[in-house]
């Protein structure tokens, strides 16, 4: 009975608890952007403190450092990328009609000698299709920027995010210190190793995932941009921030980058052969290289689960879902297996019968 009215207890905080991020969604952005800075943080500044540097100055120096390389990051490389972007944007329709043009225009004798007297049709639908696509983008592009006032604000961003992040990274210890003294006397030992696993899993995700992001998306742009593509600096850095989704990382930046590739180079096969030889060469150094040494394989994590938590996380709580998606997934999915475990262990599953007189299996 004890241990039902617990876990009432707990469904009822955690429907609370999605309830109230969902209410605040808006204005919850900044705080969990702090949370998250300080605990990437956090294991730099606890090795600081074994140095025998006090906590504070070691968080204040943490978290100067941090800033320095954020905002350097923004004067040098925010610029280019911007202006790239919004040069990619607004070219971004003739390069959809030059590649409609090649692939069904009067000049492509080998479509037209496939598909026959089929081609106009098959021209309205790809017209209909890049229509329905760009209405697509641009109601997605809407929908984020809706769903992401609170992060649009600069103020929120460059002021309230680091103070956060400082306090928060200050007073780790005590937070955690605190939170455990919480934790149900009889299953202390039981939740410390969940969250134990937990944090296992956030970090060699989130930390491994970021890393591989910041390499591949360093390749990428880097590769790109000496091959002479255009915008290849844009494209390669997208690629590789979105790297974190399975496959929709390395998928959207090889489409952007080979139909860039064709209406710029066509009809030279070769160089349009180089630009999608960098993202196969990309996903073999990530695949064989990057993910095992940087993310490893104990993460747990399956990508379906990912991509669906992503998407069901963004839409019921929007930007601020997308933040919280990936170490949700992974919590998640430690309590899943937890609890797969429990019932394979239990006499739900062997169907053995319990002794009522000493709890005891009969």
């Amino acid at each position: 009975m004890v241990l039902h009215r617990q876990v009432k207890f707990w469904l009822a905080v955690l429907v609370g608890f999605v309830l109230l991020c969902w209410l605040l969604s808006g204005v919850l952005i900044p705080f969990v952007a702090g949370l998250a800075l300080a605990y990437f943080l956090n294991p730099i500044t606890t090795r600081l403190e074994r140095l025998g540097i006090d906590r504070l100055i070691a968080s204040l120096v943490v978290i100067g450092l941090a800033l320095m390389c954020i905002i350097m990051l923004m004067l040098l490389v925010i610029p280019i990328l911007g202006s790239q972007f919004a040069a990619f944007l607004e070219r971004l329709p003739e390069y959809i009609l030059k590649l409609q043009s090649l692939a069904t225009g009067e000049g492509a004798r080998w479509l037209r000698s496939v598909i026959g007297d089929r081609l106009p049709n098959i021209q309205r639908s790809m017209s209909d299709l890049v229509t329905q696509g760009a209405a697509y983008m641009l109601t997605l592009l809407q929908s984020i920027w809706t769903g992401g006032q609170a992060l649009i604000s600069l103020f929120s961003l460059l002021v309230i995010t680091p103070v956060v992040a400082f306090y928060m990274l200050n007073d780790w210890n005590r937070m955690v210190e605190k939170v455990d003294s919480w934790l149900p006397l009889n299953n202390r030992e039981t939740i410390r190793e969940i969250a134990r696993e937990m944090d296992s899993a956030i970090a060699g995700f989130v930390r491994g995932q970021a890393a591989v992001c910041l390499i591949l998306g360093a390749f990428y742009s880097i590769a790109l941009t000496i091959s002479g593509l255009n915008f290849g600096l844009v494209i390669g850095f997208v690629s590789g921030v979105i790297t974190f989704i399975p496959y929709v990382g390395s998928l959207t930046g090889l489409v952007l980058a080979v139909g860039v590739a064709i209406v710029q180079f066509f009809p030279d096969w070769g160089m349009i052969a180089i630009i999608a030889g960098i993202f196969l060469f990309g996903q073999f150094i990530e695949g064989y290289i990057l993910s095992p040494k940087l993310v490893g394989d104990s993460v747990g994590l399956h990508p379906v689960w990912l991509m669906f938590a992503l998407l069901a996380f963004g839409y019921v709580l929007g930007f601020l879902g997308l933040l919280l998606a990936v170490p949700m997934a992974a919590a998640i999915g430690v309590l899943m297996r937890f609890a797969l475990y429990q019932y394979l262990h239990s006499p739900l599953y062997t169907g053995e019968e319990t002794d009522p007189a000493d709890g005891g299996v009969s």
